[in-house]
């Protein structure tokens, strides 16, 4: 497997477990609290991540990255309503997703495949992803950090506090970085 599918593959495992980390911290009730009427809930997000997901690499090397029967549009209503729903949602559209990237070889990297009949290498569609899916990673987070307020723990170095994680990490032998610490 080459170094750039590795590398991709650990980048969305840590943007994977960040989403966890924040489901973690948060009550049932708080997956479907929506910041105001322009925002998607927590649950709102997952759906739309699993259709993503589930229509970009489902078959993604012979057919089209938005399948005919996505329905994009219903990903932004209220489908999941509880933890156990969601989380369902979320494991299978993640491991369609790995799946997909554990098949590949290097060759396949400059293969071209369609996303909504635009050509993309394989490895431009998965940068593509590797934009998409930590942006709302980000959106979840920051919900996650709206809704508990205070009583969030830091999913990455806390304010504050960046001198003694500095000191941690340099009192320690060079090594080589992996995706899942803390960034």
């Amino acid at each position: 497997m080459s170094q750039f599918i590795q590398t991709s593959i650990k980048q969305f495992a840590y943007y994977k477990l960040l989403g966890e980390k924040t489901f973690e911290q948060l009550k049932d009730e708080q997956f479907l609290v929506c910041p105001n009427d322009q925002s998607n809930s927590i649950a709102i997000i997952v759906q739309h991540l699993h259709g993503n997901m589930m229509s970009r690499w489902s078959d993604f090397m012979n057919s089209d990255g938005e399948k005919e029967w996505r329905k994009r549009d219903e990903e932004f209503e209220i489908i999941l309503n509880t933890r156990e729903e969601m989380m369902s949602k979320w494991n299978e559209g993640w491991a369609c997703l790995f799946k997909a990237l554990g098949q590949l070889k290097e060759e396949d990297l400059n293969r071209i495949i369609y996303i909504r009949n635009e050509g993309h290498t394989v490895s431009e569609a998965i940068l593509r992803q590797l934009a998409h899916y930590p942006y709302h990673v980000g959106q979840i987070v920051y919900i996650g950090k709206l809704l508990k307020e205070d009583s969030w723990n830091s999913l990455s170095i806390p304010k504050k506090a960046s001198a003694m994680y500095n000191a941690a990490k340099f009192s320690k032998e060079k090594g080589i970085r992996h995706f899942t610490d803390e960034q």
